[in-house]
């Protein structure tokens, strides 16, 4: 193999074997690598723009039995800090979504050994009773692979229903590695590599948009990242055509503070930041049929966030209220309205503000009047 003829033909958007990708990340430069991913992202995104979006992400529940040993978040059941979250509650944080001008709930939670189908339908039809123009992102394979086996009922029969009750787009939460060598270390509780496909698979041919994740940096090897990064690009290949499939993309790093993970005696090779650039490049050369890449800067910091726009990424993430699973493994950064924009334009790009779809949308008046000084980013 030879690293110059493997980048042309990802400038000419061929389709990358594993083996090649991971010759090609471990031997080329990373200015390479940025320069090709630049080039694919100006391919889909010739404009000079970066999208944001702002949106709130709301848990159901912390109660989970799938005991992933990077979250800090999850409860057992009967644990006192167990909680369901009231209809109640969510007015309150869908009220104040709407204040700041978002209109996006991103809903996730645990997997509640008591919360069926019924419980999920019951929920998305109130909110959207309550709030008609609410677009829930909610759930996540792992999620719904948990409601299926609960109601022994197939994944498209439960997302079709969740799609009629009010879903209207799919995260990509809990891909971590596909492998399954490390999903069994690290998240033995949660769906296989190929079940997280498969869901994926079966929203697309329900119409539903999906987002696609991967968080690195833990025990993977570079052969399961590139491995990972092809299985996407198979089934965004096998949506039905007209469908959109995975809009985006967002790699982020492994946060280990005080996680279960973090204290086990298992050889963990954690990140660079240099390494979050070129992995962000990789994404764009393994994947040229995903439109969006987005930086993590919850993650890894305003400096290499920006760092990232010029390797591949079109889209620096959201303005949130709220966000809790990611936060309590030590991802510390916060951005408001005022700050993200000004942060793009540092980095040389317009701030274009966006919705769900990725569709460019005018910035409502009262962004400008009020301080988002709570806001932190999702990264799904």
């Amino acid at each position: 193999m030879n690293v110059d003829s493997l980048l042309q033909r990802a400038l000419n958007l061929e389709y990358l074997s594993v083996e090649e990708g991971v010759f090609l990340f471990e031997n080329a430069t990373t200015a390479e690598l940025m320069y090709v991913g630049n080039k694919i992202k100006q391919h889909h995104v010739p404009h000079n723009k970066v999208t944001w979006i702002i949106d709130r992400n709301s848990n159901t529940t912390n109660v989970c039995i799938a005991n992933c040993k990077f979250c800090n978040f999850f409860r057992r059941p009967g644990h006192e800090e167990s909680y369901t979250t009231s209809i109640e509650t969510y007015k309150q944080k869908i009220d104040e979504l709407y204040k700041y001008g978002g209109r996006q709930l991103l809903l996730q939670g645990g997997h509640h050994p008591d919360l069926g189908l019924s419980f999920y339908v019951d929920l998305f039809k109130q909110l959207k009773e309550l709030y008609p123009d609410l677009k829930l992102h909610a759930l996540g394979p792992p999620e719904i692979a948990h409601i299926c086996k609960l109601e022994e009922m197939s994944h498209i029969d439960v997302l079709a229903a969740l799609k009629e009750a009010g879903l209207d787009s799919l995260p990509g939460a809990g891909a971590e590695i596909l492998a399954d060598r490390v999903r069994r270390r690290i998240s033995r509780g949660k769906c296989t590599g190929q079940e997280w496909l498969d869901v994926m698979h079966a929203a697309h041919k329900l119409g539903l948009t999906t987002s696609a994740t991967m968080m690195f940096g833990h025990i993977e090897t570079n052969e399961e990242r590139m491995s990972h990064l092809v299985r996407m690009r198979e089934v965004q290949d096998m949506k039905p055509e007209g469908a959109k499939g995975f809009l985006a993309f967002i790699p982020w790093p492994f946060m280990d503070q005080d996680t279960i993970l973090s204290k086990l005696k298992l050889k963990r090779r954690g990140y660079t930041g240099d390494e979050y650039v070129r992995m962000i490049a990789m994404s764009r050369i393994m994947m040229p049929n995903v439109v969006n890449i987005q930086a993590s800067w919850l993650t890894v910091g305003k400096q290499i966030a920006q760092t990232c726009l010029h390797a591949g990424a079109n889209d620096f993430g959201s303005i949130m209220i709220e966000e809790n699973v990611v936060s309590a493994a030590g991802a510390a950064f916060r951005f408001t309205a005022e700050g993200i924009q000004e942060s793009i334009r540092q980095a040389g790009f317009i701030p274009q503000f966006r919705n769900q779809q990725y569709d460019h949308i005018e910035l409502p008046e009262n962004i400008v009047q009020q301080k988002l000084d709570k806001a932190t980013m999702i990264v799904d």
